[in-house]
């Protein structure tokens, strides 16, 4: 995947390692282990991120549902011309401005370390179907414990969850009434739009 950013000419390519969220029960019916993940983020124009999904689904069949999730995340605002230039490569097409009307969103959620499944648990029972959870260190500054009631400045895992917009409030609704402020997992969480995806088990409506 990392060689389809290259090839692309995304300047900006990062790497997260991340696990699943699948429980032990999932993972026992269908013989599995749990494995590790990895999270590939790249800034990129339009043009390069549409080359991009076109790589991800010739070469490594990304739009078939379990060899991976490929989305993309509209950026609103970039601190300065430079920064965009280098970002996109001097390349910024005035093509594919998106109307801000999607039909997924990426719900994040940061929590205390070592209660995902607390928060998988409440997601799930408004329709998630599943996440992913990376490890970060919080970095709060002064004030922040007391304004959320929880310290943001201690270990912590973030979990990402990728949702249809129609459940995207219910979904939230739940992983904060079970699992937020004021619970061991503390969560907070919010979310992004999702202007494409690949890879995503659509559920039928009934």
């Amino acid at each position: 995947m990392t060689g389809i950013y290259r090839d692309s000419g995304a300047n900006l390519v990062m790497t997260n390692l991340a696990r699943g969220t699948a429980t032990a029960e999932h993972l026992s019916l269908y013989g599995l282990d749990r494995t590790g993940k990895a999270i590939i983020s790249a800034a990129a124009g339009y043009d390069v991120m549409k080359q991009i999904f076109r790589a991800a689904k010739r070469r490594m069949f990304i739009d078939i549902p379990g060899n991976g999730i490929i989305m993309a995340v509209p950026i609103k605002s970039v601190g300065g011309g430079s920064t965009l230039a280098y970002m996109t490569d001097g390349k910024v097409s005035s093509e594919g401005v998106p109307d801000m009307n999607f039909e997924y969103e990426l719900i994040i959620v940061i929590l205390n370390e070592g209660y995902s499944d607390m928060v998988m648990d409440a997601a799930r029972a408004a329709g998630a179907a599943g996440g992913t959870v990376l490890h970060a260190k919080g970095t709060a500054a002064a004030g922040t414990e007391k304004f959320f009631g929880v310290s943001l400045g201690t270990e912590k895992d973030v979990i990402y969850i990728v949702s249809n917009a129609r459940e995207k409030a219910a979904i939230m609704k739940a992983v904060t009434g079970n699992a937020g402020t004021g619970t061991k997992a503390g969560a907070i969480c919010f979310s992004l739009p999702v202007s494409s995806v690949a890879g995503l088990r659509r559920l039928d409506d009934d």
